[in-house]
């Protein structure tokens, strides 16, 4: 661990009790360093470039309810930061990190492979992997996660077109010099989130290490400890839209002017309801934030109103809204949806125009998002709420940083699994001590 009153750092090996440390590279958020902290992990370092997403990894994690789970280096100036800037200004202090970090976790900006967006071979965000291996080499860390969107395994054509790239392979086989790794597709929805939601997940192990062939089992070992974990937390194994956010529903709470954002409503919230609900709402004592409510004109709730409807009748909930009944409408957009109240989301994106409530003639809250994504209720985001333009590009307001980040409930087991692989005990005992915790 990094002693950071002192500058200097503390080598411990495992078997130990020395709590394990992370660094969270591309941490948005921090909704993987959410799960950590939970799971009793010590956070070294985040390293994110956007302000609004990294203001609210400050806010949460760092100077919050996990700040005595935090040891930010001296060394490192307390600010956001693009990976190549640290890696150009602060190599020195990183390799001095070297031995006292467990875990590297994260993964680049997803937009250059993302099915749901212009995929893009060429796009410098496609790069950032890279720096990822860079930070490896430096403070070489005893285990390494790296999460992204399903494209980041698809082949791309080069510019040439003469040949392919495939990112997922080059990846592994640049780290299996040093790591024995093992990687697949999840779906968040068999996790306990709300959400059908698919990511590629890469574990690793140093080759070194007693338990490193543990890797091999691990996404069976996340499978057979799901049921364990939820039971523990008491919390639903399939949670529906419904289930997750039911208590924010206009019908039953009703509505308030916001005295942050004057001109808008936020919902008046008055309780959680289901075990779902009541895990979100994580003991919280007080209205839980970013409840403002999208500002429709008149025309375009009618709009929603309709559709919603349609869509109702024909069975197309939580399907993309098909030509016919767009044409209907005059809408432009392909990729709108209406949620299924007993069913789970689909992948939430960084448009919230493009997902509609189940009954509400609305787009949903940022709070809605969040519980889809398993952040609990005293989680509250920074920045603007939305952006437009070729600002999308380069700001992350919070629908974006909710939409983009790993759910927590996801993260948690995962850290549980790691831990328990270089511990070299099973997820269960790990797990027990969480919650005596």
């Amino acid at each position: 661990m990094i002693n950071s009153k002192a500058g200097t750092i503390i080598k411990c090996s495992y078997g130990c009790s020395s709590t394990p440390t992370y660094i969270d590279i591309f941490s948005g958020c921090g909704g993987l360093s959410l799960g950590l902290a939970r799971g009793n992990w010590k956070g070294l370092l985040a390293i994110e470039k956007d302000p609004w997403a990294f203001n609210t990894y400050r806010h949460n994690l760092i100077e919050g309810k996990y700040r005595n789970s935090y040891d930010w280096p001296d060394g490192i100036e307390l600010k956001p930061w693009d990976i190549q800037k640290l890696l150009d200004t602060h190599a020195h202090e990183l390799s001095q990190m070297a031995g006292a970090v467990d875990l590297v976790i994260g993964g680049p900006p997803c937009q250059g492979y993302s099915l749901a967006g212009r995929r893009n071979q060429a796009d410098p965000r496609n790069r950032l992997y890279e720096a990822y291996i860079h930070l490896l080499h430096l403070v070489q860390p005893s285990l390494i996660c790296f999460e992204n969107v399903t494209g980041f395994t698809n082949n791309f054509p080069t510019e040439a077109e003469k040949s392919i790239r495939n990112f997922a392979a080059e990846l592994e086989r640049k780290l299996k010099n040093k790591y024995t790794i093992n990687s697949t597709i999840i779906n968040t929805r068999d996790l306990g989130v709300p959400q059908a939601r698919k990511r590629y997940i890469l574990v690793g192990v140093k080759q070194e290490m007693p338990s490193a062939s543990r890797i091999h089992d691990f996404f069976h070992e996340l499978d057979q400890n799901v049921k364990i974990f939820l039971d523990s937390k008491g919390l639903p194994h399939c949670p529906t839209v419904k289930e997750a956010i039911g208590d924010l529903e206009l019908l039953g709470n009703g509505t308030t002017p916001s005295v942050q954002f004057p001109g808008f409503k936020t919902i008046r919230y008055k309780s959680p309801q289901t075990s779902y609900q009541i895990g979100m709402h994580d003991d919280l004592d007080s209205t839980p934030s970013d409840l403002r409510l999208p500002r429709h004109r008149k025309h375009i709730v009618e709009r929603f109103e309709s559709i919603i409807s349609h869509c109702r009748e024909e069975g197309y909930l939580c399907v993309t809204v098909p030509e016919k009944i767009r044409k209907v409408h005059g809408l432009k957009k392909h990729t709108i949806r209406v949620l299924k109240s007993e069913g789970v989301a689909p992948t939430l994106t960084a448009l919230p125009e493009d997902l509609l409530h189940y009954s509400e003639p609305r787009t949903l809250t940022v709070r809605e998002y969040a519980r889809l994504q398993s952040f609990p209720d005293w989680f509250s985001f920074k920045g603007n709420y939305t952006t437009g333009g070729q600002k999308r590009r380069q700001q992350t307001p919070r629908y974006t940083q909710v939409a983009d980040a790993v759910p927590p409930l996801v993260s948690e087991q995962i850290g549980i699994i790691l831990l328990s692989i270089i511990r070299s005990v099973p997820p269960q005992e790990i797990l027990a001590e969480s919650i005596v915790d």
